[in-house]
This record gives C-alpha cells, structure tokens and sequence, in this order.
C-alpha cells in the first residue's frame, strides 16, 4: 500500500512539474506577442487548449445492464444495452469498442446477439467486461423466449375494426340491461 502511495506523489509531482512548464511557456508566449495585433485572442486560445489537455476524463467505476426486453428471441438480432457509472455519479451508454461481449451460445455483432432460429436451449449466459479496466464486468442468464412469434400482425384496418365491433357489442348489452 505504501509503495502505491509513493508512487501516487511521484505521479502529483510529475503532472505538477508539466503545469508548470506549460503555463510559464504560455504566459512567455503572450508576452512576447504584446505587440502583435490578436494577441490576446491568440493567448486566449492557446490557454484554453492547454488547459483542455490537462482535464482529466471521467473514469468508469462500474457498469450495469439494462434489457429492453425480459427475454431474448431466436432467428433475430437482440440488442444487449450496457451503462456505464462514472466516477462523478452520471451514466454513459457504453458499446463494444468499451465492453468486450461473449456468450455460451449465439453469435456478437457489436452490441446485438444473434441466436439462431433452431436455437433449442432455454437460457444464454452473457458476459460483459469493460476493456480498460476487465476486472469490472458483468455475468447474467438471459432466457428464451418460447412462444413463437405471430406470422402475420394485424394492419391498422383490422385492429380498428375489431375495437368497434367491441364497442358496438357493448351498446347492444347495455340497451339490453
């Protein structure tokens, strides 16, 4: 713990050491420009672009999964959402150039899992690892969905002609009553 530590202050000294060169370098530079017509612009920039090198990113502490769906389905593309948390407490949607994706069946086509349709099994385990840090990953079964998918959906037409037929059968029970 304490050679980390050591390291940590080496690492302080270093980045401070570097703030240090970059502002004197900046500052001679304005000045040095005084005369110059924009130079104040020119400065502005400048700083603003060493200090937006200097910014240090967001890290990811950890990462969750979020399903559109409570099961997975065969013969089509069912896509695996990821989020990760941040170390300042927000969420960012992480995609397969951040997780590494792999399963006991099916086949990753970035964040998507392709089953097939004869798929006979009833669940799949997922695993999902973040790439810059694998020891942060996620392990869960997903199952299949077993009632197959209608052949043919109903168009707008029928789906409004069945809610008035509904309605009108209604009307007759309540002029009965």
């Amino acid at each position: 713990m304490k050679g980390i530590i050591l390291t940590n202050k080496f690492f302080l000294k270093v980045f401070k050491f570097f703030l240090k060169k970059i502002f004197n370098a900046t500052v001679a530079y304005y000045f040095q420009s005084l005369g110059k017509t924009n130079s104040l612009k020119q400065f502005l920039i400048l700083l603003f672009v060493t200090i937006s090198t200097l910014g240090k990113a967001q890290k990811i502490d950890s990462i969750y999964v979020h399903l559109y769906t409570d099961s997975l389905k065969k013969g089509t593309y069912n896509y695996i959402n990821i989020d990760g948390k941040l170390s300042d407490g927000s969420y960012l949607p992480l995609d397969s150039t951040d997780i590494t994706f792999s399963s006991t069946d099916g086949k990753f086509y970035g964040n998507s899992l392709y089953l097939d349709p004869g798929f006979s099994k009833q669940k799949v385990t997922i695993k999902a690892v973040l790439r810059s840090n694998p020891s942060i990953y996620k392990q869960f079964d997903v199952y299949i969905k077993k009632i197959p998918n209608p052949a043919k959906l109903k168009t707008l037409d029928e789906i409004l002609n069945e809610s008035k037929e509904k309605s009108r059968g209604r009307n007759k029970r309540e002029q009965l009553l």
